[in-house]
């Protein structure tokens, strides 16, 4: 993998459900884009919401283009989750990396500053809001100089 062909993916876990189809079709949008500017490999935090539909979108194109997708996850034990999404998608990946040996309260911070760090760009799925973990990484995400593509919430 590297880094400059490499995109990864922040947002939301809660979004409105009157707003799920328009994140799919801006992510599917952005991926597509992404992939025409010669991104090859794809990087998720399998986290609800934005994470876990940018994975499914991924999984979707991999047929039609040499894509690669990755599962970022914080701590081993995430992945026990009875969800069933998110196994399907877990095991159509062709990378998995868990990023601390036990969950911890920095545990999805470390998480989103390895995704930032092995990517030139970010997509963002982002409401505004000044806190949490998705304003965290787009900020340390404008710091390390990657660009950020966001769709508005």
């Amino acid at each position: 993998m590297d880094k400059e062909h490499t995109c990864c993916v922040t947002g939301h876990r809660d979004i409105p459900v009157e707003k799920i189809s328009y994140v799919q079709d801006q992510l599917y949008q952005e991926l597509l884009q992404a992939i025409q500017d010669g991104y090859t490999h794809f990087v998720s935090g399998f986290a609800s919401g934005v994470d876990l539909i940018f994975a499914g979108i991924v999984a979707e194109l991999k047929p039609e283009y040499p894509i690669t997708l990755e599962a970022a996850i914080p701590y081993p034990g995430r992945m026990s989750t009875p969800d069933r999404e998110f196994q399907r998608l877990l095991k159509g990946c062709d990378i998995l990396k868990a990023h601390m040996e036990q969950y911890s309260k920095s545990c999805y911070t470390v998480r989103n500053r390895y995704m930032v760090d092995c990517s030139t760009l970010v997509i963002a799925v982002y409401d505004g809001r000044k806190s949490g973990g998705t304003a965290a990484t787009i900020r340390y995400a404008r710091q390390a100089k990657r660009v950020v593509r966001e769709v508005k919430l």
